[in-house]
């Protein structure tokens, strides 16, 4: 089924890409009971699984339930380097971008990706020497924001590196003051260009992952994984991915310059698809007789016209 998932968005680029954003994110999903695999998660709080997603842009890849007593990372390294190598069979000159939260920056990774030719913008965790290293940025971003009572961002990027890793990679870090006090912010990447840029465009943008997995579990039921055994929770977990790709398509294709062209799946599935009909039938068709009352029939049968001429 992920095969079908990767074959599919392969299939919706008519040219070769000259570059892929992999954002990858997990997520909790609440069990229902004693099933298989539960564990308890001190970041939510619950028994939960922590299901692993990757999408690039609005599109699914990689739906992965796995237990939550695990290290957010877990398998993301494999899933990744399966991705790659996929993907350059299809478009050998594709240029590959790994985005994620500092629950994913492992060095190893890191150094896998340098390796293979694959640029990288991850988070990384605030700890004393990233505090140290940025704290005079962090008293500039104080200073101005008490002039002004604006909120105030600055940026600066540096070497650095922890006590585990095999070399020193850059980091930019952010310092952020506002009413609410300070949010410092790091990432590491290997990317070139301002560390403002970086920050602010390429790697802020990943947030826009986060609404499609809100999608997955609101819109479209991801988090129904109320079966005792594994299996069929990935199995339904997969289910709701195959939804969410068909729902995608029509918002990207037959949605397109619509009023509904950047409406969350689950608007498209309650305004467009779930409307009520009468089904009558013969020895030689099958009729469904729609509302004329039905206010979206002109947009109804335009999708129609796209997907089936």
């Amino acid at each position: 089924m992920h095969q079908v998932l990767f074959e599919q968005f392969v299939g919706s680029f008519s040219a070769s890409p000259k570059e892929l954003i992999l954002d990858f994110d997990c997520t909790d999903d609440r069990v229902h009971g004693a099933q298989v695999g539960r564990a308890f998660h001190g970041y939510y709080d619950d028994y939960c699984f922590l299901p692993l997603y990757v999408f690039c842009r609005d599109q699914l890849l990689v739906s992965y339930l796995r237990p939550s007593n695990i290290d957010p990372a877990k398998h993301a390294w494999a899933i990744l380097s399966k991705l790659v190598s996929a993907l350059r069979k299809h478009w050998p000159e594709v240029k590959i971008i790994l985005r994620a939260d500092s629950g994913f920056c492992r060095w190893k990774m890191l150094r896998w990706c340098e390796s293979h030719q694959v640029d990288y913008i991850v988070g990384i965790a605030k700890n004393d020497r990233l505090k140290a290293l940025s704290a005079k940025l962090g008293q500039r971003a104080e200073r101005k924001h008490q002039k002004s009572g604006e909120k105030v961002r600055l940026f600066k990027q540096f070497k650095y590196r922890a006590g585990t890793w095999d070399k020193k990679r850059r980091i930019i870090a952010k310092a952020e003051r506002t009413v609410l006090g300070a949010n410092p912010r790091f990432v590491v990447t290997n990317l070139i260009g301002g560390a403002q840029m970086l920050y602010e465009k390429i790697y802020c943008a990943r947030g826009e992952m986060e609404n499609r997995i809100k999608e997955q579990q609101l819109g479209l039921f991801s988090d129904r994984t109320s079966c005792h055994y594994w299996w069929p929770n990935q199995f339904r977990l997969l289910l709701s991915s195959c939804a969410y790709v068909l729902l995608e398509a029509l918002r990207r294709l037959g949605l397109k310059s619509t009023e509904l062209a950047r409406a969350q799946v689950g608007t498209i599935r309650l305004k467009l698809l779930k409307i009520g009909a009468v089904i009558t039938r013969n020895t030689r068709r099958v009729r469904i007789w729609f509302s004329s009352a039905f206010p979206l029939q002109d947009l109804f049968k335009s999708c129609l016209a796209y997907f089936y001429g």
